[in-house]
């Protein structure tokens, strides 16, 4: 993993395309990148399109299970204007750390940096701190496409794949008032201009093993067997 500061990012594209080369051999040309299996059944073309726009909720969760598969996969990401992303808990959600790159300021320049690191990277997550100009996002779009790259916002973004947020989270694992947390079950909505209905589904996220995982399993809780009553002498 790298932290990257904003006026230094031009700087590192060649160390970068080096250090992609060495790792990963050539560019990943396929046209749609790995999810999680139960995020794939939802998404669009069963995955994250190269060329594409995903405009995301503030949930870093769901942020960093969309990292994980591509990352170790091969793929390098970037994460832009998010200063306080924790990067243990990324590296437990399963992405890659030495296949990011972290921004976490990236001031005004934020169009621009994610713009350069979209040349040198498959996947690049922003928050944007203030509105695109449309122009400003019709030529980020182009380049994207142009790299097969694929951008996440968190945040409200134009001509997008789809939107991709979570709701209604409840936590699992607690027993009458003791236990261990064991995951978090919560609903993962994805709406797209290629479905007409949106798709939604019931996820863990995180599962016991810290990954987005499929529908957790209701838990019986099994009932003493009957004492026999002895009958009074």
């Amino acid at each position: 993993m790298g932290t990257v500061a904003a006026a230094d990012v031009a700087g590192t594209v060649s160390t970068l395309r080096a250090q992609m080369e060495r790792m990963q051999g050539r560019r990943l040309d396929t046209p749609v990148l790995p999810v999680a299996p139960a995020l794939a059944e939802l998404l669009p073309g069963g995955g994250l399109r190269t060329g594409g726009a995903y405009a995301l909720g503030r949930s870093m969760a769901l942020l960093f299970a969309l990292l994980a598969e591509p990352s170790q996969a091969g793929s390098w990401c970037a994460v832009v204007g998010m200063p306080h992303v924790g990067v243990e808990a990324a590296r437990a959600a399963g992405v890659d750390l030495s296949r990011l790159v972290l921004v976490p300021d990236p001031g005004e320049r934020w169009l621009a940096v994610t713009s350069t690191l979209a040349d040198v990277l498959s996947v690049v997550a922003v928050r944007p701190p203030s509105r695109a100009k449309d122009s400003e996002v019709a030529r980020l779009a182009a380049r994207m496409r142009e790299r097969a790259a694929v951008l996440l916002v968190q945040g409200p973004w134009p001509q997008t794949e789809a939107m991709i947020d979570v709701s209604d989270p409840s936590w699992s694992g607690l027993g009458e008032g003791h236990g261990i947390l064991s995951g978090r079950e919560l609903t993962v909505t994805v709406t797209s201009r290629r479905a007409p209905v949106p798709r939604s589904r019931r996820l863990m996220l995180p599962d016991d093993r810290g990954r987005l995982g499929g529908e957790s399993q209701p838990t019986r809780t099994r009932l003493p067997e009957p004492v026999p009553m002895r009958r009074a002498v």
